[in-house]
């Protein structure tokens, strides 16, 4: 009978959500956004901890550099706007941070997994975060004689937000990415189930520490990143027929199965939880796959940078070949899908964040801003 009830539930909020019934009263009302992931959400943690991101990242929306590796906003810049909270800064940025409505943990390269591309794998963010919260109720709790002193103070969250807060994550990729650079694919496959393991882990902590509400992507269609069709040795075997490696795509739907799956789990096991687990491998395919159909040039085409017989010129860079420059960033990114081959556009962000934020990729479906309260762990 409660099974019945959910589904019937869950069937009158999905109509209301398609015929946009869903009013700003029962929005859940957001203080704070704490983000982990790698550097599909990094806002600035590289450019912070290593160096700059260097021009032409930026230009299409912040006109400079300003820390992601893209030339505009990230999916986590717009699940900002449509909570209508500012813009993320990074944990490990010291200069003009302002973490009142939250912190970002992400940066490029980070795994979930240790021994990666970056040190910054998901339990060091984890436990960047159990410190960031340790000291901001240390520094709220302070009383306060001579304000010019402990100016910092205001630059920080309320220790109730917290509880009220919306975690997301968008981590994984590159677990996947090292395994197929320096292992095969059957060992990648093999290492899901610990893989998980560990995020399932990350998720447990951030629950003992008060966070009740997850927004939780899985892993994109790697094989269709450009960078990876390049370098496929394999070509044109192994292409499905969008120009994708399917083998690769189909170690990460495996994982996104095993995700889902440890999802169910959670829910269980974590009684006062809201888990949201987004398909953004659908979104991104089926961008990838209509991209004309969507205003969109050759999905497999980049706008800056150039990758050729493993010879690389990261975005930003140009060399000259035979009197002909290579590297330089397009004209006009806004017809590109793929930014450097690996990272996705300004353009192709909103179009992935107008089609996941309303829930029509998420499991319940709901939009983020009622991410906190739908019928499968409230019913």
């Amino acid at each position: 009978m409660k099974l019945v009830r959910i589904i019937v539930l869950s069937g009158i909020l999905y109509l209301r959500l398609v015929f946009g019934e869903i009013n700003k009263e029962e929005a859940c009302g957001f203080p704070a956004i704490y983000n982990f992931g790698d550097s599909n959400s990094d806002t600035g943690g590289k450019s912070a901890a290593f160096h700059e991101v260097q021009p032409p990242n930026g230009e299409t929306f912040f006109r400079k550099p300003f820390g992601r590796v893209c030339d505009g906003r990230l999916i986590v810049d717009l699940i900002a706007d449509r909570l209508d909270l500012p813009y993320l800064s990074a944990y490990l940025d010291s200069i003009g941070a302002d973490f009142r409505n939250g912190a970002n943990f992400a940066t490029v390269g980070s795994s979930i997994l240790p021994g990666g591309y970056s040190p910054f794998y998901l339990g060091v963010q984890i436990s960047q975060f159990l410190q960031f919260k340790k000291r901001t109720i240390l520094l709220s709790n302070l009383t306060i004689t001579n304000s010019k002193r402990f100016s910092s103070k205001v630059n920080i969250p309320k220790p109730d937000d917290f509880s009220k807060a919306i975690y997301t994550f968008d981590i994984g990729q590159n677990d996947l990415s090292y395994g197929f650079q320096h292992t095969h694919e059957a060992q990648v496959r093999a290492s899901i189930p610990q893989i998980l393991d560990n995020f399932t882990h990350a998720i447990h902590q951030l629950y003992t520490e008060g966070a009740r509400n997850f927004w939780i992507h899985n892993t994109g269609p790697i094989g269709c990143l450009p960078y990876s069709v390049i370098s496929y040795p394999l070509k044109p075997q192994g292409l499905d027929a969008t120009g994708c490696i399917e083998s690769q795509n189909e170690v990460a739907r495996e994982f996104n199965k095993q995700l889902k799956d440890k999802i169910s789990h959670l829910r269980k096991e974590l009684t006062y939880s809201a888990i949201t687990y987004v398909d953004i491998y659908s979104a991104k395919y089926k961008l990838i796959s209509t991209a004309k159909k969507q205003g969109f040039g050759d999905p497999m085409k980049f706008c800056c940078g150039w990758y050729n017989n493993g010879y690389e010129v990261a975005c930003g860079q140009t060399t000259v070949v035979n009197r002909t420059e290579y590297g330089k960033a397009c004209s006009d990114p806004t017809k590109y899908i793929s930014w450097d081959g690996i990272h996705y556009t300004d353009a192709a962000n909103v179009w992935l964040a107008n089609s996941i934020l309303n829930g029509s990729f998420s499991d319940p479906p709901v939009p983020v801003e009622q991410s906190c309260t739908h019928l499968s762990t409230r019913v």
